[in-house]
């Protein structure tokens, strides 16, 4: 296999034997060996999805901390200035070897011991069926009846106010 593409915390690298990268902090010590999981193998014939046969073997050599980022906040006429820093947490890890089979521990043989089971008693629940009653659906209410419109007022006799307002 000439590449491989593996997941690592998240992200996806297009990794080759003896490779070295810098990738985000992972819990594994140093000088460790692991192996991560295997999205596509490729390079000898057609690329092979997630093959089950195939390991990707990786070694950590270090933790180390990325280059420094230097952030600023800056609003003009008003006096507000703030500056951060940033440093990533790094593992440098190198790739060892892509492919092969997986090692699976295999299971130490148990001999089978026969023993004497003492006979048990099975107890029948007796079986009570339940029944569900199903709710009809709710039927809408009936639409209140519209209230009636008001008559209209009477229309003031304007030659009778004028007289009030004369008399005071």
């Amino acid at each position: 296999m000439s590449y491989a593409i593996i997941s690592l915390g998240g992200k996806q690298y297009r990794v080759s034997e003896g490779q070295r990268l810098l990738v985000d902090r992972l819990p594994t010590e140093d000088g460790k060996t692991f192996t991560p999981d295997v999205l596509l193998v490729g390079g000898d014939g057609a690329p092979a999805l997630s093959p089950k046969d195939v390991t990707v073997t990786v070694k950590v050599l270090g933790q180390q901390r990325g280059p420094k980022i230097r952030i600023g906040k800056y609003k003009k006429r008003t006096g507000y200035k703030r500056h951060t820093g940033f440093r990533a947490a790094l593992t440098q890890i190198e790739i060892e070897s892509i492919g092969g089979k997986k090692k699976v521990a295999s299971k130490p043989k148990v001999e089978a011991v026969e023993t004497v089971a003492a006979p048990v008693e099975v107890v029948e629940a007796a079986a009570v069926a339940v029944e569900v009653e199903t709710k009809p659906k709710a039927v809408a209410k009936p639409r209140a009846a519209a209230k009636p419109k008001a008559a209209p007022a009477p229309e003031p006799d304007v030659a009778t106010e004028t007289a009030k307002e004369d008399e005071s």
